[in-house]
């Protein structure tokens, strides 16, 4: 109720609070990018408000090649959004795109989400109008050295999740 109280009064407030979620993601998903990259594993968690109002990030959980499952956020009384990493780079997976699953995952549990490719994109997810948009692109986080862009030579700025699972499936 506080925070609705502040968005009434001070729209600016939302603003701030997304600009320093993006920067604390950007930071977090920039650091896992090493060990995400090294590994070929994707990593994974949430970020939100502890009790005492501070935007935290919870504890990375490591995931397998493909996918990942974040451990419960127990230090967080409010979520707003996940986030995870898509490993290494691979000729094999179109990984420098959300795929349909981060999407409905994030829809699922009612939250946002974040994504960083091995190409070093960093991609939102807004599960409300189900639409991925990056928010900066190649080589704005940490890259994979074996990274090739004219594998995803066609990657455009957002996608609707329909379009993005038709684009998947080509």
């Amino acid at each position: 109720m506080r925070l609705l109280f502040v968005l009434a009064i001070c729209p600016s407030f939302a603003v701030a609070q997304d600009n320093a979620e993006v920067a604390l993601v950007k930071a977090t998903l920039n650091e896992l990018q090493v060990v995400s990259i090294a590994q070929n594993v994707e990593y994974c968690g949430y970020i939100g408000f502890d009790a005492h109002d501070n935007l935290i990030v919870t504890p990375p959980t490591r995931g397998d090649e493909g996918s990942c499952l974040a451990d419960d956020p127990d230090a967080l009384e409010i979520i707003t959004a996940s986030y995870h990493t898509h490993g290494a780079h691979s000729p094999d997976y179109y990984n420098e795109v959300p795929s349909g699953e981060d999407m409905e995952g994030d829809a699922d549990q009612g939250i946002d989400g974040y994504v960083a490719t091995p190409g070093g994109r960093l991609w939102y997810i807004d599960s409300v109008d189900m639409v991925a948009s990056q928010l900066c692109g190649l080589e704005c986080l940490l890259a994979d050295p074996a990274f090739d862009p004219t594998d995803d030579p066609e990657v455009a700025e957002s996608y609707l999740y329909d379009d993005l699972v038709v684009k998947l499936a080509e």
